[in-house]
């Protein structure tokens, strides 16, 4: 079977070519590492350049530009007292296989690669920071962080959609009914849900599983809050063991994403939904899907916010005791 996808390591040239020097100022890209020294490095930013799992689900493509996007924008931003990048590490990216014949690339052969790529990063004991792609990649992920510790995952989600449809085809709406299957999540919560747009599949397999959801509607009129909320289900998930941050950039008000929303939340309250999980050494990792960008405008949009929030979760989970 032909390869539809593969991973290219990053290098001294890339990180050099996605950062611009500036005489009295030093930025990130100047400490950041690159696969050849890894020495010291407790983050790994992985992207992914793909928008297979996403059509699949009938998203819009683009999700395959999220990284490319990002990558200059972090690596510009200055290293300082808060955060000087020392140690971080860009591993570099999967992306399509642009020579493959293949016209049908299987999200299963992606699910391998990407778990096959963050295993040796978290043996050595790095929190890996994924950015672009699909939600499809998040069964991967924990799938990874399950085989490297032997346990399930709490998991919460930030997104207007639970993405627990039916197994079968994978694509990315059902990243967490799979892993509901395979008994590497023990606990599921997703923030913001949009009650117009879950089907009752989802709603079933939500209830079936205990998880908790709050709507996004609720947030609207003052029924809930969303930093007490963000603050409860951390508690509770610190309680039961390790956990992962899933952010679907679908969630934020006007964002290029596959699934793009005139109605959600802003970016400020996603960066106060990364920053509050992030501070805790339970933390296991952040994953930034669905950015979609268009045009060069965009690529600005979607890689600025990425920037901010993977330096909130770098910041944060530094900071936490």
């Amino acid at each position: 079977m032909t390869k539809s996808f593969h991973y290219t390591p990053s290098n001294v040239e890339l990180i050099q070519a996605n950062t611009t020097l500036r005489p009295g100022e030093i930025r990130l890209g100047q400490h950041v590492k690159e696969m050849s020294n890894q020495a010291g490095c407790k983050y790994v930013i992985l992207g992914i350049e793909e928008s297979v799992g996403p059509r699949l689900n009938l998203g819009l493509p683009g999700a395959e530009k999220a990284f490319s996007a990002f990558l200059p924008r972090f690596l510009n931003m200055q290293s300082n007292r808060f955060l000087n990048g020392n140690d971080i590490l860009i591993a570099g990216s999967i992306q399509v296989d642009e020579s493959s014949s293949n016209q049908h690339p299987s999200i299963e052969e992606l699910d391998e690669l990407v778990a096959e790529t963050i295993h040796p990063f978290l043996a050595k004991g790095m929190i890996p920071l994924v950015i672009g792609g699909g939600h499809n990649n998040a069964l991967p992920i924990i799938r990874a962080i399950h085989k490297s510790t032997g346990s399930s995952l709490g998991i919460i989600n930030m997104d207007p959609h639970g993405d627990c449809r039916a197994t079968g085809l994978r694509h990315s709406g059902n990243s967490f009914s799979y892993g509901f299957e395979e008994k590497i999540i023990h606990y599921y919560s997703v923030i913001g849900l949009h009650p117009q747009y879950n089907n009752s599949f989802i709603l079933d397999i939500l209830n079936r599983e205990e998880c908790e959801f709050s709507l996004f509607d609720d947030y609207l009129i003052g029924k809930r809050d969303l930093l007490t909320d963000v603050y409860s289900e951390k508690s509770h998930m610190e309680s039961l063991g390790n956990y992962g941050i899933e952010l679907d950039l679908d969630a934020i008000t006007g964002m290029p994403s596959s699934a793009i929303t005139p109605s959600g939340f802003s970016l400020n309250e996603a960066r106060l939904f990364v920053k509050t999980l992030a501070n805790s050494p339970n933390c296991s990792y952040l994953h930034l899907p669905e950015g979609a960008p268009s045009n060069e405008h965009e690529n600005k949009i979607v890689g600025k916010a990425l920037a901010y929030l993977a330096w909130d979760f770098i910041y944060e989970h530094q900071n936490s005791k």
